[in-house]
């Protein structure tokens, strides 16, 4: 029974340390951003290029996912505002059956922003890739993130500890309750975030260098 009760009093403290740990985390990363991230069009700071960040265009039953088509909205709203020049589409391609970055290119065309004016990045496999090769891989440290708010928040966090000067524009964002189980797994995303920087995590891949011109 003495067993019992220890055991049961040592995973309430884990549980309230791990409750604490997503609170501070989820509140440091929200606070120290805000201020790097803007709404609107007609205010935010004009940047060579936009980072859009990827995710799938439709979800599991076919439907469409809004978090992909007010991405691709948002970045075709700061194009036409003459508030970047180039778009740099950032996603998964790890199979021949799924590629994001292919996907948003065609989508933004359709939108009416040149081919020639849209850079892809094909192994965006997580937001610290997309950030990092950014940086290394298209020589470019001052950008404009482009995704909803929540994830605005991430990527722009790593920027900051990436040496990458980096604002956003929020996208629009889904409901609550459509949102719910994304918002709650961002949550937990933001902590490992953390433990990626704090053991200087790196991109899955790099490569050949790319001008974006």
């Amino acid at each position: 029974m003495k067993r019992f009760n220890v055991l049961l009093k040592t995973l309430f403290v884990l549980l309230i340390v791990m409750v604490a740990t997503l609170f501070v985390v989820n509140k440091w990363v929200t606070v120290s951003t805000e201020k790097q991230l803007y709404s609107d069009v007609n205010s935010i700071p004009h940047n060579k290029v936009g980072l859009v960040l990827g995710t799938s265009k439709h979800l599991a039953g076919g439907f469409i996912n809004y978090y992909y088509q007010y991405r691709i909205d948002a970045a075709v709203a700061l194009y036409k505002a003459g508030k970047i020049d180039f778009v740099l589409v950032s996603g998964d391609n790890g199979t021949k059956s799924y590629d994001e970055p292919t996907t948003m290119q065609d989508d933004l065309i359709a939108a009416g922003i040149p081919k020639e004016k849209i850079f892809m990045d094909y192994a965006g496999f997580r937001t610290l890739d997309s950030i990092l090769r950014c940086k290394y891989v298209f020589g470019e440290d001052n950008i404009t993130v482009i995704s909803q708010p929540f994830h605005n928040q991430r990527a722009v966090f790593i920027a900051n500890h990436k040496d990458v000067h980096a604002i956003a524009f929020n996208a629009k964002d889904v409901s609550k309750n459509a949102g719910f189980k994304t918002l709650l797994r961002e949550k937990f995303a933001r902590v490992k975030m953390l433990l990626d920087l704090v053991f200087n995590k790196q991109a899955k891949f790099y490569g050949q260098k790319v001008v974006i011109e």
